[in-house]
């Protein structure tokens, strides 16, 4: 257990300790709009960094897509032989520890794997993601959860629904995947399958693509600091559509009526005119629109709660970590990370997904029950330094990086003598 601090929101990644250092290459593509997996990429590397690490960047950015084609880039999906040559040259150029790989897809390829093994270095993947198993990456089709692909060799049900950038497209990835499975690559060239959330890890292991799975969270770079709750509202915040179930929240506060406290209606979205329309109707519903982070941030750390309505498998949400990180109880639904993140009646509440009646019930209860809402806030904070802060997030590094090596035959690498500058691997 983390030793319990409250500290006011300043950045809490840990100074540099007395211990061996590691070099590490640090693999990820990057996507067009940047995101979830892109801002954990860039938390991962600076957490390693401020340990006194020396972390090696290989990036492609999906801005390249234009120029490259579509023909090109699926071509490269499925083997870059430029990513080949590049990432063995720098792993022969200088002795690394560890090969950590975030995204691969679609213009790095599986071809950074065989690199990695080929110079025998140790081989971690982060697991953002059901790109694995499902086209779209989401297991979400058409307003539900959909698994048809999942247990398919090759994924045809999500080629039929062009499930990635239509049928083309979905062809393409649907055959990398195929390709690389028949090869064995998940398995034989990965020596340990990471993933930020551990309903992610689970479909994904049982689903025959994560084989060595271990559970590392995603964390905050800065601690949000213990909030008020004084303000006499609760919060959503998120991208305002279907997948996110904002209109369960709707459909909620207008069963609620009068009895519905204030909700501050944070993002915006393809159905922002929808959600706008319909809370013109309701006045305990405030649209904000698209805000700053420090904003919302800024709004959380008064909230009396969360709602968190997502009706797809989300990995581990960075909005749930900063109520947990504020002490602000957090009403979810059970499907996904949500069920695992947020414990019923204790950091929050859970509520049937898509069911509005059961989220209006949820609410009611809450704001009838003040003593039990204000019971939740320090359960959340806490639940926040054991799980999801830096100190914790670095503490399973050293795991990982352990079973990656025994994974090699390698010895402990935290329990060798830190030799200094160590000379090149050579070819």
């Amino acid at each position: 257990m983390v030793k319990a601090l409250e500290p006011t929101g300043q950045s809490v990644v840990p100074a540099r300790r007395r211990e061996r250092t590691l070099t590490v290459l640090a693999v990820h593509n990057r996507y067009l709009w940047r995101g979830g997996e892109d801002q954990c990429f860039d938390s991962d590397v600076a957490l390693l960094r401020a340990h006194g690490h020396t972390v090696d960047e290989y990036l492609e950015d999906n801005e390249r897509v234009a120029r490259l084609g579509h023909l090109r880039t699926a071509l490269r999906s499925l083997w870059s032989l430029e990513t080949f040559r590049k990432v063995r040259a720098r792993l022969r150029a200088r002795r690394y520890d560890l090969v950590s790989v975030h995204n691969t897809f679609p213009l790095i390829s599986p071809s950074v794997y065989y690199a990695a093994q080929q110079a025998g270095v140790p081989v971690v993947q982060t697991l953002h993601n059901f790109r694995l198993v499902c086209l779209n990456a989401l297991l979400f089709r058409g307003g539900r959860v959909c698994e048809d692909c999942v247990g398919k060799a090759l994924p045809w049900p999500g080629i039929l629904h062009g499930c990635y950038h239509g049928r083309l497209g979905s062809a393409s990835l649907a055959l990398m995947l195929l390709l690389h499975r028949m090869l064995g690559t998940w398995d034989r060239q990965i020596d340990l399958h990471v993933s930020l959330g551990k309903y992610t890890l689970a479909r994904l292991a049982e689903a025959g693509v994560a084989t060595r799975p271990l559970h590392r969270p995603d964390f905050l770079t800065s601690d949000p600091g213990l909030g008020t709750g004084d303000g006499d509202y609760g919060v959503f915040a998120g991208r305002l559509s279907a997948e996110k179930g904002v209109l369960t929240v709707v459909e909620a506060w207008q069963r609620l009526g009068a009895r519905a406290p204030r909700l501050k209606l944070i993002g915006d979205g393809p159905l922002r005119d929808c959600v706008a329309q319909a809370a013109a109707s309701v006045p305990a519903l405030e649209c904000l629109g698209l805000i700053t982070n420090e904003e919302v941030k800024a709004h959380l750390k008064r909230a009396r709660f969360l709602v968190f309505p997502s009706l797809c498998y989300e990995t581990c949400p960075r909005i749930v970590m900063e109520a947990l990180g504020s002490g602000v109880p957090v009403v979810a639904a059970k499907v996904g990370a949500a069920g695992f993140m947020i414990e019923h009646g204790v950091t929050g509440l859970h509520f049937r997904s898509g069911d509005s009646a059961d989220l209006a019930q949820q609410i009611e209860w809450l704001v009838a029950n003040p003593d039990a809402l204000a019971a939740m806030r320090p359960a959340a904070r806490r639940e926040y330094l054991a799980s999801y802060s830096p100190e914790q997030s670095y503490s399973t590094f050293q795991e990982i990086v352990r079973r990656a090596h025994a994974r090699h035959g390698k010895p402990d690498p935290w329990s060798a003598d830190d030799g200094g500058d160590r000379p090149p691997r050579g070819s």
